[in-house]
């Protein structure tokens, strides 16, 4: 399901430009913003590769990166990320209460986004051909660093 986001779109190509980042470190490239009433407030990629992490995904190095913040920062922002959140994203989404998160895809992983729907949160797929083909094209040449991050 395609949704017409508008002017949201640059919140996307922040995410992007952090999966890039990511895969140019030598890690998975997936990125993340967190955007609190227009503003970006935290900007992540996934660093497991580069920092030895277990936890630091996308979602949560932007959260990370936001800093410290009032619960009702998060209830008053919107999540964007390159991919479609897993368990642990998504109960740090819910964690906070993060009322909306826009996906750049789900094609080359479907996440824990009827949980996400299930618990309130508004869930907007874009199916970004870029997306699609940055995780496409990693998945292929680094499937032994994939399903390691996916648990596998």
């Amino acid at each position: 399901m395609r949704h017409n986001l508008g002017d949201v779109d640059s919140f996307l190509v922040a995410a992007i430009a952090e999966a890039e980042l990511g895969l140019a470190e030598g890690g998975i490239p997936i990125g993340a913003v967190l955007v609190h009433r227009g503003v970006i407030i935290g900007r992540g990629h996934n660093r497991r590769v580069q920092q030895g992490s277990a936890v630091l995904h996308g979602e949560m190095d932007a959260l990370e990166r936001a800093g410290r913040q009032p619960a009702r920062v998060y209830r008053e922002s919107v999540m964007y990320t390159t991919l479609s959140p897993c368990a642990m994203c998504t109960g740090a989404i819910l964690l906070y209460g993060i009322p909306h998160v826009v996906v750049g895809e789900n094609r080359t992983f479907m996440g824990d986004e009827d949980l996400l729907r299930a618990r309130g949160v508004r869930v907007d797929i874009v199916q970004d051909e870029h997306c699609i083909r940055m995780m496409t094209d990693f998945i292929r040449m680094r499937p032994e660093l994939w399903n390691e991050d996916i648990g596998v």
